[in-house]
């Protein structure tokens, strides 16, 4: 393999900050596809959201910066949890890209799995517009990302809504049908989480399913969520007034912002709008709680939900693009 330079290119990641950060940070590039700028990594590199052993460059012979990729966790993460951008220098060939940027991509996961990662980070394909596929330069750059994180061994590939609630649109209307409880049992709820995934319009709650068991699943979305900033005590269980199960609202949070986390109703008592009351309960908790912004994701092939959240005031910001490993 081969690039501009005429030799195979060097991958690696930084030494640490400095002229090669810098370098870094500065690569050349000119796709409409969103890229985090040098201020953005260095205020979240200050909180170790973004560090110099997850933060990779493919260099030419003469030491330009061909490729990055920077992946995120945080700021208590053992190995990252997320790459958020990967870029190549506009004097990469269009056909190149790919190649170059999954070279890239495989050297940082060998990495990270001889630190003792068990899989490889996913890659969030941000911000992009809707409409992104109607747009040629947009349809370009998504198309060689995509060939990359697959040739990666990224083969699992979900397209999602972001959505986001303000303080400038009324809130939803309070719940009047379901009856909202705290629940310290982790088992308890875990039994829940095991209710609602019955029958799930999430790929990735599908796909872990398929590999693991409905249970095993759940597990692995109870630790995730646990795992979370937002507070175990904002958890609750829905039930109808005569105390049967309705459904779950996990409230949760980033290091950036309050988010919806995790929703769901049993399966025998979809269809009823028992979604709209337990994401009312969300947001209000949320907002009464000082959130000036609340945000959440969906599948876009899950449009019950995202109808949901348009009922709810939440409009809808961006689209990306997730990319992972097969689930084992």
């Amino acid at each position: 393999m081969t690039f501009p330079s005429g030799s195979a290119p060097r991958f690696s990641p930084i030494p640490g900050p400095g002229a090669a950060l810098d370098r870094v940070l500065a690569l050349p590039s000119t796709e409409p596809v969103w890229r985090l700028s040098a201020d953005a990594y260095r205020e979240e590199a200050a909180l170790r959201q973004y560090r110099p052993e997850w933060t990779w460059a493919a260099h030419g012979d003469d030491g330009r910066v061909l490729a990055r990729a920077l992946w995120w966790g945080q700021s208590d993460s053992a190995y990252p949890l997320a790459l958020d951008c990967l870029a190549t220098a506009d004097e990469v060939p269009p056909d190149e890209r790919a190649a170059l940027a999954a070279a890239l991509l495989e050297a940082g996961h060998r990495a990270f799995r001889g630190a003792g990662a068990r899989t490889p980070p996913l890659y969030n394909l941000l911000r992009l517009p809707g409409s992104w596929r109607d747009d040629p330069a947009h349809a370009r750059a998504v198309a060689w990302r995509q060939d990359a994180a697959r040739r990666a061994g990224l083969g699992v590939e979900v397209e999602r809504l972001q959505f986001e609630w303000t303080p400038d649109v009324p809130l939803p209307a309070a719940p009047e049908r379901l009856v909202f409880s705290p629940e310290p049992d982790d088992e308890v709820f875990l039994a829940a989480m095991t209710r609602v995934a019955e029958g799930t319009l999430d790929a990735q709650t599908v796909e872990s399913e398929a590999a693991s068991g409905r249970e095993a699943a759940a597990r692995e979305n109870l630790a995730f969520y646990l795992d979370r900033p937002g507070a175990r005590e904002w958890w609750r269980l829905a039930h109808t007034p005569d105390g049967a199960l309705a459904g779950l609202a996990i409230p949760s949070a980033t290091p950036y912002h309050r988010n919806v986390g995790y929703l769901g109703v049993v399966p025998e008592l979809r269809g009823r709008g028992y979604v709209s009351e337990i994401l009312a309960a969300i947001t209000r908790f949320q907002a009464e709680d000082g959130a000036d912004r609340v945000t959440a994701t969906t599948d876009l092939a899950n449009h019950p939900m995202a109808a949901a959240f348009a009922r709810a005031g939440y409009r809808n910001t961006e689209t990306r693009i997730n990319f992972s490993v097969p689930a084992q």
